[in-house]
């Protein structure tokens, strides 16, 4: 899922900040960011969905059943996570600041509302949501102004729900492959995968988050594998010779790990749900 804001615009006369500052890892969120939408329908094809065990847990920690709830998605991107809420009976309108990814969502879910706008800012009126939840769009948020937007759009006893599809580590080859990709982009990105907490969600603390954790799996055949890396930001954003040749080396990889051509990715899906009180 995609973060609202201005691509930064540069001059012959501008200098880029240096690396490794503030302004230039903002620069690359951003960019980071706004890669999804030249890739909507890659990622549409080849992400992986979320387990019903998911939706069970949402409304066990919600105290209510998704049928018949107003429903926010935001950052739905292309509506993967949607199409499951709404599969349950949720009254779910969709909320997606990037165009790219606003498209797909047309195309996949028609008959659902899609506003665009972002977590920073709500087009949504007060008090006008049973839950707000968000699918792997969080992390592009700014909390410091998200966690009030949820609070001034939740209903009293409503909640907001975060959650992410993460790699299992503890699955061997799983953490081998995860190990190249960090190594790829010298990032430890799956170190920033296990970072996925309260503290980090709601730095202020205004939140008083639970946390669950489900674990699921899906048989895929490696292209589509493959094509679901490739449709992770850290790619889309790490320029098309670089990218492809990492993923016919890591295609090499795998097929040593998986000689029919069918990679079984394990997730453990990190839901973080906070509910705010039932009286105004």
């Amino acid at each position: 899922m995609t973060t609202p804001g201005t691509t930064p615009k540069t001059t012959p006369h501008t200098t880029p900040p240096p690396a490794g500052t503030p302004r230039a890892a903002e620069v690359t969120r951003t960019t980071r960011a706004h890669s999804f939408n030249a890739a909507a329908a890659q990622y549409a094809a080849n992400r992986p969905s979320y387990p019903p065990a998911l939706l069970d847990a949402l409304e066990e920690l919600a105290g209510r059943p998704l049928a018949g709830s107003r429903v926010v998605d935001v950052g739905a991107g292309t509506g993967i996570a949607t199409a499951l809420l709404h599969a349950r009976g949720a009254d779910v309108i969709a909320v997606e600041p990037g165009a790219g990814m606003a498209a797909e969502f047309r195309r996949t879910l028609p008959d659902v509302p899609v506003l665009r706008g972002s977590g920073n800012a709500l087009p949504l009126a007060d008090h006008s949501a049973d839950l707000l939840t968000y699918a792997q769009a969080w992390h592009w948020t700014d909390p410091d102004r998200a966690v009030p937007e949820a609070l001034r759009v939740l209903r009293p006893g409503g909640a907001l729900a975060l959650w992410w599809n993460t790699a299992a580590l503890d699955v061997p080859w799983i953490a081998a492959a995860a190990d190249r990709i960090d190594r790829h982009f010298g990032l430890a990105l799956s170190a920033e995968q296990r970072d996925v907490g309260a503290r980090t969600a709601d730095p202020a603390g205004l939140l008083d988050f639970v946390h669950r954790t489900v674990r699921w799996s899906r048989r895929v055949p490696l292209d589509t594998h493959l094509a679901n890396l490739g449709s992770h930001s850290v790619f889309l954003t790490d320029g098309e010779d670089r990218g492809a040749a990492f993923l016919a080396e890591e295609r090499r990889h795998l097929l040593a790990d998986f000689p029919d051509g069918v990679v079984e990715e394990t997730y453990d899906v990190r839901l973080l749900l906070a509910r705010t009180p039932a009286t105004a």
